[in-house]
């Protein structure tokens, strides 16, 4: 239980420092690397710097399969905490074995209910995110 704890804080520090890179218009790693940048209620976990640079790493692919799921959102449109959120649970979904997919989904809505921008988000990543898994299933 104490390990998925971790992983629930890793997800919202990382959610956090990818969402600051993206108002700053800047890489989220490098402003991490730098030490410019830390986590609102944990410290950066060896976990959370590994879905930053996950992201970071696969962040054509993973804004390509985002684009192509979304009905009607660009991903430009998109809030911008909603999108660090699906960008780490698609990190995952694609890439961490260790954590079912379920998981991942489940987090991610969580972090919408807490940090997204209206009542609608936790809406919206479950719906990306659901298709996105059908999709990532079938393949």
């Amino acid at each position: 239980m104490a390990h998925q704890h971790e992983r629930t804080s890793a997800r919202k520090c990382a959610a956090q420092i990818l969402y600051t890179g993206a108002i700053r218009n800047t890489s989220a790693l490098e402003l991490l690397k730098a030490g410019d940048i830390s986590c609102l209620e944990s410290t950066v976990t060896d976990y959370a710097y590994s879905l930053v640079e996950g992201v970071e790493d696969h962040l054509e692919e993973i804004d390509e399969r985002l684009s192509t799921s979304s009905r009607n959102w660009k991903i430009e449109r998109m809030p911008v905490m909603d999108l660090a959120i699906l960008r780490i649970a698609l990190y995952e979904m694609l890439y961490v074995d260790a954590v079912p997919i379920s998981v991942s989904i489940n987090e991610a809505v969580e972090m919408a209910k807490s940090f997204g921008g209206d009542d609608d988000s936790p809406k919206f990543v479950n719906g990306m995110l659901g298709n996105l898994a059908r999709q990532i299933e079938e393949a």
